[in-house]
């Protein structure tokens, strides 16, 4: 009980980092497609400025509860999934970077690097987290060691491809609509265009991966088992569909929520349909790594259940503080050079 109490805990918190961290990716690709001179680049970094760090602690506790709920798992995902993660570091690290060094130097050229850094730095880990979600989606080849049976080129197949371009869109239209929400005037005109637009190719490319997962994975055994558990795809339908009712009605801050319940109503899909499984084997199930495989003792569960309780409402708490604080549009005026 404790053991699978924790796997949905464990979904559950990627989910809420990517509805997070995914604006400042979606945001962080956007920047020089949107922005059309220093004033309105210095807008659209100053959009998620007070938040895009917190928002990245959800991903260290994500990784914590990994680490501390699931060793095996830990273990086994970092081996097989190294590489990709490696870049998914290292982008995350470039645009932490990015944000310290843009305004050091005041040159064109200087400004221009440390953008096309902030570019590469959202994109890498963008597409690279749906790649390596899809390849545990569609199992991995490890054996009965827990050794990785393949290359960099093995999770680089046709349904990761497809995964990585969905989170991509994914956080692109989330993006756009939180600059939707910061913005005014003509930049804001630009990204609203630019959130119906790539709504329409999201659209496209969540239809591509929904009829893909049916042959590339048994995601959907579960939820064949299980008729009530479609509301959990349903209700990512239903608010991809609202994100774009709202993007025309041009209500952001609800067509915003829409897309995060779309984000996560995607994450929660995933992690459902691949219940038991943490880590399917694709070269023989005997060989996967299962929810009860990977679990700490029962005592390591139960302490980290307890201090959750206490600690995640506390910074629940302190981060809704600063939505609020900054929850204001980022004008040209508020801009200091």
């Amino acid at each position: 009980m404790l053991e699978s109490t924790w796997f949905f805990l464990w979904g559950i918190l990627w989910a809420i980092y990517f509805v997070l961290d995914g604006f400042d990716l979606g945001i962080g690709t956007l920047l020089p497609f949107v922005a059309k001179n220093e004033k309105e680049k210095r807008i659209v970094l100053n959009s998620m400025g007070p938040f895009w760090d917190g928002n990245e602690v959800w991903l260290i506790t994500v990784g914590g509860v990994t680490f501390a709920a699931f060793p095996n798992m830990y273990a086994t995902m970092f081996s097989a999934l190294y590489t990709p993660l490696m870049f998914i570091l290292f982008g995350l690290i470039l645009r932490g970077v990015t944000f310290e060094f843009r305004g050091q130097i005041d040159r064109p050229w200087w400004r221009t690097m440390w953008d096309v850094c902030m570019v590469v730095g959202s994109v890498v880990p963008a597409f690279l987290f749906g790649v390596a979600f899809a390849n545990i989606f569609s199992g991995i080849p490890i054996d009965g060691e827990g050794v990785y049976q393949g290359s960099v080129f093995t999770l680089l197949n046709a349904y990761g491809l497809i995964c990585g371009i969905l989170f991509l869109f994914l956080f692109l239209v989330h993006g756009s609509i939180w600059l939707a929400i910061k913005t005014e005037g003509a930049l804001q005109a630009r990204v609203s265009a630019l959130a119906a637009n790539q709504w329409t190719l999201l659209l496209v490319v969540a239809v591509i991966f929904l009829v893909a997962t049916g042959s590339a994975t048994e995601l959907y055994a579960n939820y064949l088992n299980n008729l009530v558990l479609f509301l959990i795809p349903g209700a990512a339908v239903v608010g991809m569909l609202l994100t774009r009712v709202y993007i025309g009605k041009r209500a952001w801050w609800k067509a915003w929520f829409f897309s995060a319940s779309a984000i996560a109503g995607c994450t929660m899909f995933g992690v459902t349909g691949l219940y038991p499984n943490m880590l399917p084997s694709s070269l023989d199930p005997a060989f996967s790594v299962t929810v009860s495989s990977a679990a700490s003792s029962a005592l390591t569960l139960k302490i980290m259940l307890a201090v959750a309780l206490i600690f995640v409402p506390i910074v629940i708490a302190y981060q809704a503080w600063v939505y609020h604080l900054f929850r204001h549009k980022v004008r040209k005026e508020d801009i200091v050079y």
